[in-house]
């Protein structure tokens, strides 16, 4: 029975690589064969690699590669080994798909509201592949993350102010009206990532009622570096106590969080709340290597 969970938990961590690694191909074509072809980019490091392919002449693979290696080990300090894991195939799959892809068909020629609606819906589509499966594409979400912990400000305050910056880097290449079309293509983009993540802006918290809370916190406390707090609650049927279990997390944890109550519990009851700020308190996660 054991061997049978290991070889189904396996046969899942495999599967998830391949669903990031297709995400960072999806992404690498919408770049590829639809924006860059019409001097539109993307926002975050890859939008930061395509400026300086354009500028020095440099392979867009290579710089989407090395720009985002000190954001993969921001995301293994305060995220976790399986979350820097999944981030490097899906980026090392943006960096080949575009080198692949590079001289692929453009299917999108002049009209710039089709390129940006078309490209957005794209690359969002592969980087929400990628996120809803425990991996990012860009390092600028990991940056985001770990400025609001040290900032008053949410963490999709921080993307859109870093985002910002970017397009105001992209001007400098593209123009004022690329900018602008970049900056539409990443909102759409962003908005798809939502639809295909499920509420991945900003924090959640999770309610969790299980038969084992004093270990799944302590495991929340080891693999995620999170806190957590008990309420006790009665059930209106069985009048039965249980200490039911509140952790506030951001939007990059919630698989590895999932993957931690499945794995403790399967049977937990777990409600899901979205969070529009979070502030004050002990909202801090220490580092978990």
């Amino acid at each position: 029975m054991g061997k049978a969970k290991q070889k189904t938990n396996m046969l899942k961590i495999i599967a998830r690589g391949l669903l990031v690694i297709i995400g960072g191909f999806i992404t690498s074509y919408g770049l590829e064969a639809v924006l860059i072809p019409n001097n539109v980019s993307d926002g975050g490091v890859t939008g930061l690699s395509i400026v300086g392919s354009q500028l020095f002449g440099l392979p867009l693979g290579a710089l989407i590669a090395v720009l985002n290696i000190p954001f993969v080990f921001l995301g293994y300090k305060q995220i976790g080994k399986s979350f820097a894991i999944y981030s490097v195939l899906g980026i090392a799959s943006l960096a080949v798909g575009t080198m692949l892809m590079h001289h692929v068909p453009t299917i999108i020629h002049g009209d710039t509201l089709l390129v940006t609606v078309v490209g957005g819906i794209v690359i969002g589509f592969g980087m929400g592949l990628a996120l809803r499966n425990g991996g990012a594409l860009d390092g600028i979400d990991m940056l985001a993350v770990l400025l609001s912990r040290k900032l008053p400000f949410g963490t999709s305050d921080l993307i859109l102010f870093l985002n910002v910056f970017v397009f105001i880097v992209v001007s400098i290449v593209f123009g004022f009206q690329g900018a602008i079309l970049s900056a539409i293509a990443y909102f759409i983009a962003s908005k798809v990532i939502h639809i295909v993540e499920e509420g991945l802006s900003g924090s959640k918290t999770f309610k969790i009622i299980t038969t084992q809370p004093e270990i799944m916190v302590e495991t929340i406390r080891e693999r995620l570096g999170r806190g957590a707090t008990y309420n006790i609650v009665h059930g209106s049927y069985s009048n039965e106590q249980y200490k039911e279990i509140t952790c506030v997390i951001n939007r990059l944890e919630e698989s590895k969080l999932k993957e931690i109550i499945n794995e403790i519990d399967a049977n937990a009851f777990v409600t899901v709340y979205e969070v529009a700020e979070v502030s004050g308190g002990k909202f801090k996660k220490s580092d978990i290597h």
